[in-house]
């Protein structure tokens, strides 16, 4: 790391490269092109997104073993949508290749490590760790204020409780509408920033400043991805989390060709100024 930088890029500038307007229709399409990615070598892929379902059957083992916090289950997995565009970066860099005709092999995933935005990266991917650990200290804090600090004494009963009760109803309506405020953030903040990243090195601060554009110049069909990114989410995490190892890798090449979409390329000179 002789060149290390993570705010700006190596020459200490602010990139800002140009937003592009798209249209649902651009939503349909990236979709279209993340399922072709993921074809192309199918089992190269779920062999690395296996940890995703892994995790999500640890995680609710671990909140349905009767001592821990049944409460957290449905925010651990809604917390996917979190983390998923850090957790989906390998996958940015095999539809990169892939784009540029190069070996897509599943381990060329790892190259990622090699990159000179890694710092930057990291540091991304810390403030959505971040993100994810304060959605459940949220969340955990709207049960609390509502049920009192003692969990579950099963699921069947939480989710009995849950329905059919004012307090239940009332975890719902909050419980929801902070995920979505949780949600939209990283939506804004993050939406190109880790291809952005893997393919410029741009820095921190552009990277995000570059996503926030991209929202506020397509709001409409940034909050249709954003849905589209949640439902298939909660698909894939419906039968015991194993649709994830389909529908991450889906999502992630797709949000490859979102940013392709997105962005102007690069040879269209970005607007560059100082730190």
């Amino acid at each position: 790391m002789a060149s290390f930088h993570v705010m700006s890029d190596a020459r200490g500038m602010h990139v800002q490269p140009r937003v592009r307007r798209i249209t649902t229709a651009d939503l349909i399409d990236v979709l279209r092109l993340g399922v072709e990615d993921f074809w192309a070598k199918p089992s190269h892929y779920v062999f690395l997104c296996l940890i995703y379902p892994v995790v999500g059957l640890i995680l609710a083992q671990w909140t349905t073993s009767g001592a821990y916090a049944i409460q957290l289950l449905y925010p651990l997995m809604s917390g996917f949508a979190l983390l998923g565009p850090f957790a989906a970066i390998g996958l940015y860099e095999i539809s990169r290749r892939r784009e540029l005709g190069m070996d897509t092999s599943w381990w060329h995933a790892l190259e990622v490590r090699h990159s000179p935005a890694l710092p930057a990266i990291a540091v991304v991917g810390i403030m959505l760790v971040a993100l994810f650990l304060l959605w459940l200290f949220t969340a955990q804090s709207i049960y609390t204020s509502l049920f009192g600090a003692q969990p579950p004494a099963s699921i069947g009963g939480f989710v009995r409780e849950v329905l059919t009760t004012s307090k239940g109803w009332t975890l719902i309506l909050f419980g929801n509408a902070a995920g979505f405020v949780f949600a939209a953030i990283v939506l804004a903040t993050t939406v190109v920033a880790f291809p952005l990243l893997l393919d410029r090195d741009v820095g921190v601060v552009s990277a995000i400043e570059t996503s926030a554009r991209a929202v506020m110049t397509n709001p409409l069909q940034m909050a249709l991805w954003g849905l589209m990114v949640a439902v298939l989410l909660v698909i894939g995490s419906i039968p015991l989390f194993a649709g994830l190892a389909v529908v991450m890798p889906v999502l992630g090449h797709a949000t490859w060709h979102l940013y392709r979409r997105l962005l102007e390329p690069e040879r269209a000179q970005p607007d560059r100024r100082p730190m």
